[in-house]
């Protein structure tokens, strides 16, 4: 009789036996593949977030009078414009979307504006996203809601800004802010208008976590710890936000998780060892006739060994199946943000058929040589 056949009919006849280890198989693969699947959707959620609430790092001149600059808005004092490049071309930065203003306070047609010019976002080395913020191409500005309702201006318009013509881009719908009242520019346009060409007095980015060292480490000592390296003339402020907390929150799970998985695993791996242990104590005599009729070691062993890999394949898909059905089910809720882009991770189930049969197998390696060792006679002789 073929082994294959032997190892299916011995899982008909010990229906309990191989129920239990298949769902060990199944707990395990079906928690690695939820937690997977849900914390890319973190990811995405964190990522999305930070974009959505918009900058929080902002690089200004260390001589700063920080009264004066919540004040107004911005910093007196400038910097060079290089500063962007540079500390984009620096490695290991944990911030994204650098974007360098220039921002005064002037008089315009009779109101107070802030002018503001705004250069080309600037991505650290190896990385590339989507753009924060609108790009303004030269000659053309944004007019805030206020100015453009109390002058009565429109897209397409042609205003004079210190002897200069401008055409209006777009005017801003209103935002409750101090933005109603700005006109954006491009930065160079804004450097030739003001006499301060090469300069800006802010550097905003998005800061992330995904590059600190340590994790748990205050993400504010971190980012000023990574600028004094590179520009010691500068100063940090970072606006703390729900989604920083959450990216906090994240790798706060990853760690139980990188702790609480190896122990599953372990447990798991006993289990179905000590129920391969138990399987081989039953079929002690069916061995003994076995080996007594002939069969190999080898064959004895691929008997266990088979076995075990069938429960790996077998858990291993119904367990990616739960697992996905998890996530697809509760993830939405969780993240709602992200919810349509859960979906599940195709490489997880590969990987899981790939995995599981060896797992198995090596949770099932000293039971089969236990079985592989006795002497048919002994174990007749026993019986």
């Amino acid at each position: 009789m073929r082994i294959f056949h032997l190892i299916i009919k011995e899982i008909i006849h010990r229906k309990t036996n191989f129920l239990l280890s298949f769902l060990v198989v199944v707990i395990a693969v079906a928690l690695f593949v939820s937690f997977f699947t849900t914390g890319q959707a973190s990811k995405r959620e964190t990522v999305r977030l930070m974009r959505d609430i918009g900058f929080n790092l902002r690089i200004i001149s260390k001589k700063t009078d920080m009264e004066k600059f919540w004040i107004a808005g911005f910093s007196e004092y400038t910097m060079p414009e290089d500063y962007v490049e540079y500390i984009a071309s620096y490695k290991g930065i944990s911030y994204n979307h650098l974007t360098a203003f220039l921002q005064r306070k002037i008089v315009w047609n009779g109101f107070n504006v802030i002018l503001t010019g705004i250069g080309k976002e600037v991505c650290p080395m190896g990385k590339s996203s989507s753009p924060m913020i609108f790009s303004i191409k030269p000659g053309t500005v944004y007019i805030g809601f206020e100015l453009a309702h109390n002058l009565g201006l429109k897209s397409g318009d042609v205003v004079n800004i210190y002897g200069k013509q401008f055409t209006i881009e777009r005017c801003l719908s209103e935002s409750g802010s101090e933005d109603d009242i700005r006109i954006y520019a491009h930065l160079n346009d804004v450097q030739n208008l003001l006499g301060m060409k090469g300069k800006i007095n802010e550097i905003k980015a998005i800061h992330c976590l995904c590059n600190m060292k340590d994790k748990n480490a205050d993400s504010l000592v971190e980012v000023r710890s990574q600028l004094e390296k590179i520009l010691p003339d500068t100063k940090v402020i970072l606006m703390h936000s729900i989604a920083e907390a959450r990216e906090k929150q994240r790798f706060m799970a990853e760690k139980y998780f990188g702790f609480i998985m190896p122990v599953v695993l372990v447990v798991c791996m006993l289990w179905i060892g000590v129920l391969a242990l138990i399987n081989v104590r039953e079929r002690r005599q069916e061995i003994g006739i076995m080996r007594a009729l002939g069969y190999s070691s080898d064959k004895i062993a691929f008997l266990f060994l088979g076995k075990a890999v069938l429960i790996g394949l077998t858990g291993a898909v119904i367990g990616f199946i739960i697992g996905t059905g998890l996530s697809m089910k509760f993830g939405p809720d969780i993240f709602k943000v992200t919810a349509s882009m859960i979906k599940p991770v195709t490489k997880l189930l590969y990987q899981s058929v790939i995995v599981s049969p060896i797992f198995c197998a090596v949770s099932f390696f000293i039971p089969a040589m236990i079985a592989v060792t006795q002497d048919p006679a002994d174990i007749l002789r026993e019986e």
